[in-house]
């Protein structure tokens, strides 16, 4: 007899819920579920070395000092920049040895089979057909060779890449690496924001399996890149070879999916700025003069780009100059305080407020990132997520002599830290904001990391409170307005010099 139930299993990434019907063979599901648990219980209790990979050699470094408590014992490994840290650490409810090391980036790469790398080889339209593979270049060979020495002696990987597409591609190209020369080699993914010690340690606790989904979208988006930019390039550049050999006769000319339409973008606005045509335009301004203080009142048209139509009104406000108040309005103002920091923020603020361009602002994001000053920079998010503590945070920079005071000032506020929150959650990782206090960092570094910091700080304060006063007047029927300002309370404006409101 057959019967319906609703069952559930644990996996790597959660719960799944199946409903469906189940007899006999739902029992011999069931137990095939219990002994693959009692095979993994098994295979854990076996583990005795695990090798661990991170991104980059100075996240490697961070993250085996937090684990080892700073007693962890560096080695050269094959590659002279990736060096790998020894250490003991309680894991799978046990004692192990934990080798760390890293890549720089990624370790494979997409490429054409040999007959069709050759420009002459073949039609571009070809290319969207042509084999593919992925090889090692010789500039990472060196990096692959450690992990295939290291990996013999392990039982277990686990894999410490960024927690975003690319990280989890660079991830499987670790584990192919390895399970190449050790096929049973049991793989875990380790996730985290930042490279701090709770950070670390909950990764280590919550353990799960890695998502070849989001490496496989990575995997699809690097072939239609490959694909669609070398057929392109190929076919344009050897078609206006021909037609202007003596101009392009040793010219690339490349083709990129997003090259291609953001140079349309700039030749756009490059059209509309040289074909256009300035146009004098006339305005009538009124001046208030009172102990020295001019307040100038706008006009209500704006501007006129005729002439002799704003010299009448202009003579006509003359002949009877005496200005009328028809209103006097007064209404609180606020200046709200920034939203919690993301990817694309952050470089429009970097490029705006500090100079910086956006390549360089995320390669000293990243290098602060990993010596653990900040959390991870590569985000969509700008909400705080509700269990994350931010008093920890705010508390930490209580001790800088800039903006320490402030710091305190927010945690004696009502409430506490009070986070202006976005709409925008990437689900992964939270809004970029300082993990640790510093003020040893130098130069750029040290522009950014004050720049981070003092955004967070803002964000979790107050706005700033004002009152408006606008007067409007009339004279001979010409309508102007002026509005003054008075600052009540500055708030976040205290700690954040990069916005501008005062009275006026």
């Amino acid at each position: 007899m057959l019967t319906v139930r609703t069952d559930s299993t644990a996996s790597g990434t959660g719960t799944v819920w199946r409903t469906g019907f189940v007899g006999e063979t739902g029992s011999r599901s069931r137990c095939s579920d219990i002994a693959q648990r009692e095979d993994m219980i098994r295979g854990r209790a076996q583990i005795r070395r695990v090798l661990c990979v991170a991104e980059k050699n100075d996240a490697a470094k961070g993250i085996s000092e937090i684990m080892s408590n700073g007693r962890s014992r560096r080695r050269e490994g094959m590659s002279k920049f990736n060096k790998i840290y020894e250490y003991e650490y309680h894991l799978f409810g046990q004692d192990v040895t934990v080798s760390m090391t890293s890549v720089s980036g990624h370790l494979l790469s997409l490429e054409f089979k040999a007959p069709f790398q050759k420009w002459n080889s073949c039609n571009p339209v070809l290319l969207f057909d042509a084999e593919l593979e992925k090889h090692c270049p010789d500039n990472m060979m060196q990096i692959k060779r450690t992990l295939e020495k290291e990996v013999r002696q392990c039982q277990a990987l686990i894999v410490w890449t960024d927690c975003d597409r690319e990280g989890e591609n660079i991830g499987f190209e670790v584990i192919d690496v390895c399970r190449t020369v050790k096929p049973n080699i049991q793989v875990f993914r380790a996730k985290f924001s930042e490279i701090t010690p709770n950070s670390i340690r909950r990764a280590c606790e919550t353990l799960t399996e890695p998502d070849a989904n989001i490496s496989d979208a990575v995997d699809v988006r690097q072939e239609l890149d490959l694909r669609i930019g070398a057929s392109f390039t190929r076919f344009q550049t050897l078609r206006l070879q021909k037609i202007f050999p003596e101009s392009l006769a040793n010219q690339l000319i490349s083709y990129g999916s997003c090259q291609f339409p953001t140079l349309g973008f700039v030749v756009e606005r490059f059209k509309a700025i040289q074909a256009f045509i300035p146009e004098t335009f006339y305005k009538i301004k009124v001046l208030h003069e009172v102990e020295q203080e001019a307040v100038e009142f706008s006009w209500k048209r704006n501007r006129l780009f005729h002439h002799t139509a704003c010299l009448v009104l202009y003579q006509i406000c003359m002949e009877d100059p005496i200005a009328t108040v028809t209103s006097v309005t007064s209404k609180p103002k606020s200046k709200w305080r920034p939203l919690p920091l993301d990817t694309v923020e952050l470089e429009k603020l970097a490029s705006r407020k500090l100079k910086i361009n956006a390549k360089e602002t995320m390669k000293i994001a990243e290098k602060l990132y990993t010596q653990g000053f900040i959390s991870y920079p590569r985000t969509e998010t700008n909400i705080f997520p509700r269990d994350l503590a931010l008093g920890p945070l705010v508390e930490q920079q209580a001790q800088s002599p800039a903006w320490g005071t402030f710091a305190q000032r927010v945690l004696d506020q009502p409430g506490g830290p009070n986070p202006r929150q976005g709409k925008n959650s990437d689900q992964a990782h939270p809004p970029i904001h300082p993990t640790k206090y510093t003020d040893t960092l130098q130069g750029s570094e040290g522009r950014l990391y004050e720049f981070i910091v003092r955004h967070f700080l803002a964000c979790v304060s107050q706005d700033a409170l004002g009152q408006e006063t606008v007067v409007d007047i009339d004279i001979a029927q010409e309508k102007f307005s002026a509005s003054g300002l008075m600052i009540i309370a500055r708030n976040y404006l205290d700690v954040y010099p990069y916005d501008r409101w005062s009275t006026k």
